[in-house]
């Protein structure tokens, strides 16, 4: 399994963070090894002041993919979630200051927090679909597919340029504004449409 990610791709995350818009989507990649295993806590690593959370619509691809087509890219996943990509700013803040890659603060151990899968077909349109994250009951950060610079489907297009999809690999979409840092003690909880698919707590 590996782990897609797409890094600005809501453009009140982009300003927010004061980054150039892109041109075609960012793409970064995740082992499986930063894979939060269920029931654990987040462990804030030693080597970071400042890892933030971003949640991010999510996709399981269900069909072995490559050179997918934007209008046959909706055969290839049947469920969706939400999860958190967990960065590690300071760090990746020197890495972007040095132009190098971003994988010390975005792939680390346990920096992919995974939902429960839902069926694609319990919602009338993945298109306009809300997502949530609370940090102690409190909403933190709110978004709405409507509002991706590029779709679902055309990241899946996109992608598949490069890299075969395979089975059960995960697609991340991309976090909308309010990313900021998580504390000891604090407990994330992810929402689709209203329904509860993870809750972390951070040690």
């Amino acid at each position: 399994m590996k782990i897609i990610c797409i890094g600005r791709n809501y453009a009140s995350h982009i300003e927010e963070l004061q980054n150039e818009r892109p041109t075609e989507p960012v793409v970064f990649m995740k082992p499986d090894s930063a894979v939060l295993l269920k029931q654990h806590p987040f462990v804030i690593p030693e080597f970071s002041q400042e890892i933030h959370h971003e949640i991010e619509l999510i996709v399981k691809i269900s069909k072995v993919g490559k050179h997918i087509d934007t209008k046959f890219a909706h055969k290839y996943y049947d469920e969706i979630s939400v999860g958190i990509d967990f960065t590690a700013r300071d760090v990746q803040d020197q890495l972007k200051g040095k132009g190098l890659p971003w994988e010390k603060a975005k792939s680390f151990d346990g920096s992919a927090v995974i939902g429960e899968f839902l069926p694609k077909k319990q919602f009338n349109s993945l298109e306009n679909i809300t997502f949530e994250l609370t940090n102690n009951n409190k909403t933190v950060q709110k978004g709405n597919a409507s509002l991706m610079l590029w779709k679902i489907d055309e990241l899946i297009s996109f992608v598949s340029e490069y890299f075969t999809l395979k089975i059960g690999d995960i697609v991340f979409t991309g976090t909308p504004e309010g990313v900021a840092v998580v504390k000891p003690e604090d407990v994330l909880e992810g929402f689709l449409e209203g329904n509860k698919l993870f809750s972390i707590k951070i040690k």
